[in-house]
């Protein structure tokens, strides 16, 4: 990987960032994993980061990157919610890969949230409890970075069909923004599953007792047979997504007043 690389590393500085993401997102549409992890360190070096909660996505993208970059910060948002099991899982993974994780924090412990919204908010306005648990905690962490990487894959639900490899995320009204990489977008559910077994990454204690993509405990649940891998989330509530991939992006219609036409 020298000429196509090296000629994006180069390119497109003088350009609106939301234009550049653009840019480079058509240039890496269809690259392996690892040259966008190389073009990413590359281009990006102390500046880019990860968010992960490991799940099997994050995994298969902490184990290309540690290869090339093993001290990317890992920004995982410890929530007060998770599984213990997710929590002894992301020791697990900074002992044996050497991972450089960062807790994210909410400004609020679980039992001042309590006090000034009510006991378990999660189950009353699951919305509000993640936009101050992890939305704002990442928005304020993405501040210091210039970009960084995800594990979301366009098949994973409709909402994210139309994923770009490589995507401008303004993180506040001033228009400071990260560009936000998402270099497994083409991958599948089999390819992610098959390349964990095939090359022996550890597991997630909770996947082999039915759970498929897992968040914080009280608003996840095992899958039944034949449920999207999602369809464990927030469960009751019309909710796909906990909101960190949807910052700087414009709210989706709402069907209740749009235009019939």
């Amino acid at each position: 990987m020298t000429s196509s690389v090296e000629g994006m590393r180069s390119q497109g500085a003088s350009r609106p960032p939301a234009e550049e993401a653009r840019r480079l997102s058509t240039e890496l549409e269809g690259k392996p994993l690892p040259e966008i992890l190389e073009w990413a360190v590359g281009r990006f070096g102390d500046r880019l980061a990860i968010g992960s909660s490991f799940g099997k996505e994050g995994l298969v993208v902490l184990d290309h990157l540690r290869r090339i970059r093993r001290d990317v910060p890992v920004l995982f948002l410890e929530t007060g919610y998770h599984f213990p099991e997710t929590l002894a899982f992301r020791d697990r993974l900074i002992k044996e890969w050497g991972l450089n994780v960062a807790d994210l924090r909410a400004a609020q412990s679980v039992e001042e949230q309590d006090a000034e919204y009510g006991k378990d908010l999660f189950a009353r306005d699951p919305d509000t409890c993640c936009l101050n648990r992890k939305v704002a905690p990442l928005r304020r962490a993405l501040l210091g970075y210039e970009a960084w990487l995800t594990g979301i894959r366009r098949d994973q639900h409709d909402g994210r069909k139309g994923t770009p490899v490589v995507e401008w995320q303004e993180l506040d009204p001033s228009g400071r923004g990260v560009f936000k990489i998402n270099p497994l977008v083409g991958w599948t559910k089999a390819s992610v599953e098959g390349y964990i077994e095939d090359h022996h990454l550890p597991h997630h204690p909770l996947w082999d007792q039915g759970y498929g993509s897992i968040g914080c405990a009280p608003c996840t649940r095992k899958l039944q047979p034949g449920e999207q891998e999602r369809a464990g989330r927030w469960s009751g509530f019309q909710k796909r997504e906990c909101g960190i991939h949807l910052m700087g992006k414009p709210p989706p219609p709402d069907p209740a007043t749009a235009d019939p036409k």
